[in-house]
């Protein structure tokens, strides 16, 4: 049992990296198949871990050398995010939410990484060393499956860096290319800003969900007001209870909802929706969005859940981080680094899209079999 399934995930494997590898040689896409295949048996992203996966008769310290050799091959991190988008484009439909996660790997004790820079630790909320990720993730409402579309690693200290905005306006442009305009894109408060308006609104016209602060200025019924005090204004007639997990125990929330017409005072032809949600804490949650929201008890839920269901996908970003292991890499050049990232999504892609539901299910049987060898890890992304 142990060598068929072996088998079968190698040949899947085998197909998906020359996929990703079109037009760039054999040598290439030998080298991403066993990137992948021992970041997935391991799970690990240190190359002496997925050198000793891969089992071969020669020294250990040659095959790192060959791993850390192909790691640092120009635009290879490029290329395979492309195909990754491209792959997971297809899967997108009209109302496919897009979410989109700025998050960070931080290295405590790293002090030789190329272009090492301050972060934000997501976990700690410390200031810490590391490096940022600017990650997409495509996810259906009421459905536990994902689609990773993108994942980038860039350092505030690297010469070709612009902004934070420049990267995660380089991602939308990218996801709104080749998804054809399909999908909304979902951010948190961190998307509530002027300059992510003037892409998804006077750029691309992109259809999009943004969590407000509750500081900026709309336009309604052509008076300008600032957002929370829209809220005070704004009628929450609708009403639903939803269950959160909390330490181990299910919370429920009893929420209550509405609407506002809107616009943005630099957009003023632009119709968007201002939705109120009140129930989470002391503080509304409010939703900017391309909507259109009407008078229907279906349609403001559905937004509401959408908003939801991009929480249950920040579980999952951190679930890629811990199955991965991505923040105990230890390469120490930028390249290098970008295309490490690069392997993590294509990994993480083919974990939750490329493998089929039978085939998991022979991964997890093999786990209960021999659980005292790990043959490969399947992360769970519901």
């Amino acid at each position: 049992m142990v060598h068929q399934i072996g088998y079968k995930l190698r040949a899947q494997m085998h197909r998906f990296s020359r996929k990703l590898c079109r037009g760039l040689g054999k040598v290439v896409q030998r080298f991403v198949e066993e990137m992948l295949y021992g970041i997935q048996a391991r799970g690990s992203v240190r190359p002496s871990e997925v050198a000793r996966s891969l089992e071969e008769d020669i020294s250990p310290k040659k095959v790192i050398e060959r791993l850390s050799r192909n790691l640092a091959r120009r635009r290879l991190a490029e290329h395979l995010g492309e195909a990754v988008l491209i792959e997971g484009a297809a899967r997108i439909r009209q109302d496919t939410l897009l979410i989109v996660d700025p998050t960070d790997i931080t290295k405590k004790y790293a002090k030789k990484m190329e272009y090492l820079a301050q972060v934000r630790d997501g976990s700690a909320k410390v200031l810490g060393w590391g490096y940022w990720v600017t990650m997409v993730v495509g996810a259906e409402v009421g459905s536990s499956e994902i689609t990773p579309l993108v994942h980038k690693l860039y350092s505030q200290e690297a010469e070709d860096f612009v902004s934070e905005n420049h990267k995660i306006i380089d991602a939308v442009r990218g996801v709104h290319r080749a998804t054809a305009g399909r999908g909304i894109f979902v951010f948190d408060r961190g998307g509530d800003r002027n300059e992510l308006y003037n892409e998804l609104v006077g750029g691309g016209q992109c259809r999009f969900i943004v969590r407000q602060r509750g500081d900026r200025h709309l336009l309604y019924r052509g008076k300008r007001c600032e957002t929370l005090s829209l809220d005070q204004q704004c009628k929450t007639p609708y009403a639903e209870t939803v269950l959160k997990e909390q330490d181990g125990k299910e919370k429920p929330y009893f929420l209550h909802f509405g609407f506002r017409p809107v616009r943005l005072p630099k957009y003023p032809e632009r119709k968007l929706w201002l939705v109120v949600i009140n129930g989470f804490g002391q503080k509304p949650l409010m939703l900017l969005t391309t909507g259109p929201m009407r008078r229907c008890r279906k349609t403001l839920w559905w937004l509401v859940a959408a908003y939801i269901t991009r929480w249950r996908i920040e579980e999952t970003v951190r679930f890629i981080k811990q199955s991965y292991d991505l923040e105990d890499v230890r390469v120490l050049t930028y390249r290098r680094l970008k295309t490490i990232a690069a392997l993590v999504l294509a990994a993480s892609f083919f974990a939750a899209v490329y493998l089929g539901t039978r085939a998991k299910l022979e991964i997890l049987a093999l786990h209960v079999l021999q659980a005292a060898k790990r043959i490969f890890g399947i992360p769970n992304f519901g």
